[in-house]
């Protein structure tokens, strides 16, 4: 395991956000962290992206403790992308994306040309070459979410850390991120943890879910696995059925409606 969480907990006041979590993650996969609003999720990524030092428990990268790296260094080997992101609405998406890079400069060092190569294959593959000099200000929702993933990308970490990065997209922009997460993994060998909404996008991208509940984590394992204990039916209070086909390499949760 590239990275791994321990028996975390922690609190805010008197709020129990996360029980006794533990999570590894290999090289190469696609983690899913799904679970009902208030369960944890974001808590979990914080603590994992080293951001939030846990109560109790420890979170270790490459066999070290996650206080023992180095901001600079840390942000080498690891992106993350939080929920709600800020930057100047004045700066304009090739700026952004920039900012990926620098961790990666010494003090007082330019951009060299491999950093252009990475900003340039950020751009493309979110396909935002040609807003690349457009001002943030100017982007739809899901146009500027994009730009932050782009800034993900450009740090050209080994571990990506993403929370509800689908969240501002329309159904084509959303399958699109999707598609370029398992591309990432599968072609670039990157880690990928993410917490997502939507149980088929997650269903169908992960190679393991972790399901969390009232911040302790029920289930980890495959989708198919997940698919067979009723535990999404009874976590998210849903009435449905897991559908298999041969076009599908993943169940399909079929929600009933009542009319």
């Amino acid at each position: 395991m590239i990275l791994k969480a321990t028996n975390v907990s922690i609190r805010y006041g008197a709020h129990c956000a996360l029980d006794g979590f533990s999570l590894g993650f290999s090289p190469a996969e696609i983690v899913a962290l799904i679970g009902p609003n208030g369960s944890g999720k974001s808590t979990a990524l914080h603590a994992l992206a080293g951001l939030t030092r846990p109560e109790v428990g420890e979170v270790v990268l490459d066999g070290r403790e996650m206080r023992q790296w180095k901001r600079r260094n840390l942000a080498k080997r690891l992106s993350f992308l939080p929920q709600a992101p800020y930057a100047p609405d004045d700066m304009s998406v090739e700026q952004l994306v920039r900012q990926g890079r620098f961790a990666h400069l010494g003090p007082f060092q330019g951009f060299r040309s491999e950093d252009r190569m990475a900003v340039q294959w950020a751009l493309e593959s979110t396909g935002l070459e040609e807003l690349a000099d457009r001002g943030l200000k100017e982007l739809s929702g899901g146009e500027r979410q994009r730009a932050w993933i782009a800034a993900a990308l450009a740090q050209e970490s080994g571990i990506l850390i993403l929370d509800e990065p689908t969240s501002f997209l329309d159904i084509g922009h959303q399958v699109e991120i999707l598609e370029l997460i398992s591309r990432l993994s599968r072609e670039r060998g990157v880690t990928v943890v993410i917490a997502i909404h939507d149980l088929n996008h997650a269903m169908a991208i992960a190679d393991r879910i972790a399901l969390l509940s009232a911040g302790r984590l029920v289930f980890e394992g495959s989708p198919a696995a997940l698919s067979t204990t009723g535990l999404l039916e009874t976590t998210f209070n849903v009435k449905g059925k897991f559908i298999r086909s041969d076009a599908a390499d993943a169940p399909y949760l079929q929600i009933r409606v009542q009319r």
